[in-house]
């Protein structure tokens, strides 16, 4: 019995022209999109289509004023910036120093009324408290804003440059005027010692210390400033850092043939005649050497208001010296020199021809 073999029939796949017209479509995009079409430009400021949005749900005439501020607009690389990005930057940035400047005003308030600071402690969390207000006003502005800080890539190495060039005294000032008001050793109110550019040193008091310099007043009412920096690497000279009592020292010379211990006396009395200077510690008066054309005392007294000046209480101080001398005779010599001539010839024949000529003259 012989069974015949049934034909093998392949199914051919069927293909439909209008999918494989699709798909040749969505390949075409995708092979345009990889080649590089062009993007849309990013928005500077992210939340000015919300706020168009938002304006325009309650008033239809403000939402197009607004949504015409937002169309003229200029592109800077990848980024749109429009003119109602421009007046929310100026807004934000009103709105934000405004609020900085009363929360500065109100915590400085809040820190003057802390009992338990000194001055210097208060001067130091103000100046701290500023900083941190002024960073957190920063940091709320750009969230109000929305703004992607990675857009400011474009400025990022200028913006470096700046400050590496330009603001690298400000900010090594900011530090040392910090630095010295943590470790005390220049605080408002100290008496220091100024130089001016012509080497003349001068006493002053410490006015305040600012972000930049320090503010010394002299006796003369010369406002000197002095950026911080220069205080931490120069030597200064802090007539008030521990204590307000200072020494002065008022040299006085007096003749051979005056009698010591009632110059001693007088010098006592001149001292403790005088305003400003102090009973205790107690001033003293030292014997100091033998001059060649006097016998020096010094006279060293204290006083502690060095603020009130240092020539003007040595001044008082020999204004009465003068006067209890005067009355005591006691003699303030002044430098004498006595010329030795040694005899000669031609001296001698000089000295004859001077008196001859006087007595043809005659």
């Amino acid at each position: 019995m012989t069974t015949a073999a049934a034909p093998i029939v392949e199914e051919a796949e069927t293909i439909d022209p209008a999918s494989a017209e699709g798909t040749s479509a969505e390949e075409g995009a995708t092979e345009q999109t990889a080649q590089g079409e062009p993007e849309e430009p990013v928005e500077a400021i992210e939340v000015s289509q919300d706020f168009v949005e938002g304006v325009g749900e309650q008033s239809e005439t403000a939402g197009a004023f607004l949504g015409s501020l937002q169309s003229v607009a200029f592109e800077l690389g990848d980024m749109r910036i429009s003119l109602l990005d421009v007046l929310l930057v100026i807004g934000v940035i009103a709105l934000v120093l405004t609020a900085a400047w009363m929360a500065t005003r109100i915590s400085r308030g809040l820190i003057q009324r802390i009992s338990k600071f000194d001055s210097t402690q208060k001067l130091l969390a103000e100046k701290l408290s500023t900083i941190a207000i002024w960073a957190l006003a920063f940091l709320i502005g750009i969230d109000m804003l929305g703004i992607d800080l990675t857009a400011l890539a474009f400025f990022g190495g200028a913006f470096g440059l700046a400050i590496g060039f330009g603001l690298q005294k400000t900010f090594g000032n900011l530090i040392s005027g910090i630095l010295l008001l943590l470790d005390k050793s220049i605080k408002p109110g100290d008496v220091i010692s100024v130089t001016d550019q012509a080497g003349n040193e001068a006493v002053g008091q410490i006015r305040k210390i600012g972000i930049r310099a320090i503010s010394v007043i002299t006796r003369d009412q010369t406002e000197h400033l002095i950026p911080n920096e220069n205080l931490m690497i120069n030597q200064v000279v802090n007539w008030s850092y521990s204590s307000k009592e200072v020494r002065v020292r008022a040299p006085v010379g007096v003749s051979y043939d005056s009698d010591l211990e009632l110059v001693t006396r007088l010098l006592y009395k001149a001292a403790d005649d005088t305003e400003r200077v102090l009973k205790h510690p107690k001033p003293r008066v030292n014997l100091m050497e033998f001059g060649d054309n006097s016998v020096n005392f010094e006279l060293r007294f204290w006083i502690q208001d060095p603020e009130g000046g240092l020539a003007n209480i040595r001044s008082n101080v020999y204004m009465r010296v003068w006067e209890l001398f005067k009355q005591n005779d006691v003699e303030i010599p002044f430098p004498q020199r006595d010329l030795h001539l040694r005899s000669s010839k031609q001296l001698d024949q000089i000295v004859e021809l001077m008196a001859a000529g006087k007595l043809d003259a005659g």
